[in-house]
């Protein structure tokens, strides 16, 4: 397998379009007072793409992203771009990283996971790190075959490309889709697998399930599961896994619209003690992660990975690998479940943070990543 060392160069013409396309957005009227109840508010999105056309500094993050070591490779025909961090331990235990959607932003925990020597933490924590940009994200470039976007070639392809690293024992770890990735390599991959780390698990019931067995807080928890394809936070969810087509134009030729679309999620996974996402999330990380779905045309095929998933159920088999499991306020992970779906030998509940776990608590992340792995690496 060939590795091609990468690097960010974005067009300067790329960028002039982008301004170009700020600047000339034709906003809706907004009705006064009803501030989130309606979507997000169209006063916030202006704002933030006032800062992102005058404010923000792409050049300057796309330095801080050129810092760590990047390549592209291809595997059975699919583009795959990935940053390689190797620690200076040489014990280190591999990791990759794994990423949901719209993104999850590692570079706040690189430094001490793979340096915990100058990061003051123990040396005997240190990781190796893999962060693959799954295929229709970034700078993978869109997907160009029905199912290339599905979750479960992605854990194919990282199987594939940890072995072809010379990693024969590895761990991973996973949020949002992130999180069903991750699960399906232990499921696939068990004989290389040490553990399995997940951070706000997404537990689906099974058809039928009601959740006698389960805890109070578990039955709480079932009930708004099992209503969530009717509820007002699960329509992107449903948009997306049944018209990604018909919404990718929209997102694609709009840089406000990607914007509008994309932070109204974040609102409704980040931290709930925050009031909004730029309160949860930096406001230059958060836009970096956007320009980079703008730069790339990758945001409509992003939204493939909805429609073409197909092991998100509740019935899949337990792997048997370890899994250490992270929570976050205003998860919804139902434990019952969680426990059915995995091995699980590690429970922590954060009184602070949210669903972008890497972007919103680096700090808290990585202290569980190395006390969950310290136990079996």
């Amino acid at each position: 397998m060939n590795f091609a060392p990468f690097r960010i160069a974005v067009p300067q013409h790329d960028i002039d379009d982008l301004n170009a396309r700020l600047a000339a957005t034709r906003w809706p009227a907004e009705l006064p007072g009803v501030e989130w109840r309606y979507g997000i508010p169209t006063g916030y999105v202006r704002e933030l793409c006032d800062y992102w056309r005058t404010g923000y500094d792409w050049r300057q993050h796309e330095a801080d992203l050129n810092a760590h070591p990047q390549f592209v490779t291809e595997i059975d025909g699919r583009r795959l771009h990935f940053t390689h961090v190797r620690s200076p331990e040489p014990d280190a235990l591999p990791l990759a990283l794994v990423h949901g959607w719209p993104f999850e932003d590692f570079r706040e925990v690189i430094g001490p996971l793979t340096d915990p020597r100058a990061h003051g933490g123990d040396p005997r924590d240190a990781f190796h790190l893999v962060v693959p940009t799954l295929p229709g994200f970034g700078f993978s470039g869109p997907t160009h075959r029905p199912g290339d976007a599905a979750t479960e070639r992605s854990a194919e392809l990282i199987a594939k490309l940890m072995s072809a690293l010379g990693y024969s024992r590895y761990g991973v770890q996973g949020g949002d889709a992130g999180s069903f990735i991750a699960s399906q390599l232990g499921r696939m991959d068990t004989d290389h697998l040490v553990g399995i780390h997940l951070n706000d698990p997404i537990t689906i019931p099974s058809r039928g399930d009601d959740g006698s067995s389960y805890s109070p807080a578990d039955q709480q928890k079932l009930a708004e599961m099992s209503d969530w394809s009717s509820r007002d936070t699960s329509g992107y969810a449903s948009m997306h896994s049944t018209r990604p087509q018909t919404l990718a134009p929209a997102v694609t030729d709009s840089p406000a619209g990607l914007l509008a679309w994309v932070v109204d999620v974040v609102n409704t996974y980040k931290d709930p003690a925050k009031a909004t996402p730029t309160d949860a999330i930096d406001r230059d990380l958060l836009l970096t992660n956007l320009s980079i779905l703008w730069f790339t045309n990758t945001i409509g095929s992003s939204l493939r990975l909805y429609k073409e998933s197909q092991h998100w159920g509740a019935d899949l088999p337990n792997s048997g690998v370890p899994t250490g499991i992270a929570l976050f306020p205003g998860n919804k992970t139902i434990r019952g479940l969680a426990e059915k779906q995995h091995t699980v030998t590690h429970w922590t509940e954060f009184p602070r943070g949210g669903h972008f776990a890497a972007m919103e608590t680096p700090d808290l992340l990585t202290t569980d990543l190395r006390d969950f792995f310290r136990k079996i690496r």
